[in-house]
């Protein structure tokens, strides 16, 4: 099969297709034929060096994808050859063929392509473990995201408004603002020109956020600390700004809140399985019914992987990058 490999850390152009040996179904895994994937920030930081895939791992970058079942492995039930499905990976998503425990499996929602479907199992496991599960948003609460028009970003605001919170976020652009405003924020903050605690304050008139997802790190922690409200929760997902900050913990008792911290490639199978089965359950009649969907900027080839991570990492897309992995017909 055809994947794109990382022969040494670098910039983009590290990033190469090469021929490389087909994926064999373990024991409880299947084979997906891709169809596409999508292009995350850990693929970035991975293309770097700094964010090696987890033990057992497929050495390719890649955190979702989309496309039909080929193979099942031993002990596999529920599945056949020929389902359509997306997936949430560990690695391995820019290659024709790539290898998915069998609980990392979605079906394709209603209404959506397969290639479509291939933006949403990262970002939706990732927004729904943190937001919900963990930050437990429940209707009528006030929720604060930063990065609005990153594919996290989209993704929780759709959320959010489908679950009957009011939604805030941040963004760097008119542009992007607009687009977040159009998803269901009710407040949008130019993080270049505002200060988003101030707003969040006089939003939420003096109360603060219930939720804040932020994928910032140590440069928003005091913000973040001081936009909570009392109850509040914090769930760090990205560090963007720096892994060490500094934490008053005053505030933070006065507030009676929280601050949580968490990856999702690197858990257990089963910790992921749950998480996926709980989209499944939960998110999944959101995107079928059109209350959820995914914003897509770009789709380029799988030889073009290089330019997509270029193009993410200049930060001007809204929503998020795929790669088309579907094998190219001879010229």
């Amino acid at each position: 099969m055809q994947a794109v490999v990382i022969e040494e850390p670098g910039g983009p152009d590290v990033l190469q297709v090469r021929e490389v040996p087909d994926p064999e179904p373990g024991p409880g895994e299947v084979v997906v034929a891709t169809v596409a994937a999508g292009v995350n920030r850990a693929d970035l930081m991975q293309r770097q060096g700094f964010y090696p895939p987890p033990p057992g791992a497929s050495p390719y970058p890649g955190l979702e994808c989309a496309g039909r079942i080929v193979a099942v492995g031993p002990g596999v039930t529920g599945w056949q050859p020929g389902a359509e499905v997306c997936a949430l990976l560990a690695g391995g998503g820019y290659a024709e063929l790539v290898a998915v425990p069998a609980g990392q499996l979605l079906t394709i929602p209603a209404g959506l392509t397969l290639a479509a479907a291939a933006a949403l199992p990262e970002v939706a496991c990732t927004v729904y473990s943190n937001l919900v599960m963990f930050g437990r948003l429940a209707a009528g609460e006030t929720m604060l995201v930063h990065g609005g028009a990153s594919g996290i970003g989209t993704m929780a605001i759709q959320v959010g408004r489908a679950l009957g919170a009011r939604v805030m976020c941040t963004a760097g652009s008119a542009a992007k603002l607009a687009r977040c405003r159009e998803l269901g924020a009710e407040l949008a903050v130019n993080y270049h020109d505002d200060d988003f605690t101030a707003a969040v304050h006089e939003f939420t008139a003096g109360k603060g956020a219930d939720v804040i997802l932020d994928i910032i790190g140590a440069a928003y922690l005091p913000g973040n600390v001081s936009a909570l409200a009392t109850g509040g929760r914090l769930v760090v997902i990205g560090m963007q700004g720096g892994a060490t900050g500094e934490l008053d913990l005053g505030q933070l008792a006065r507030k009676r809140a929280t601050v949580h911290a968490s990856t999702l490639r690197a858990r257990p199978l089963a910790e992921k399985a749950a998480i996926v089965s709980a989209v499944q359950t939960s998110l999944w009649p959101l995107v079928d019914d059109g209350q959820i969907q995914p914003v897509i900027e770009a789709t380029l080839p799988l030889a073009e992987a290089p330019e997509a991570h270029r193009l993410l990492e200049t930060g001007a897309h809204v929503g998020k990058i795929l790669l088309d992995t579907r094998p190219s017909l001879p010229a």
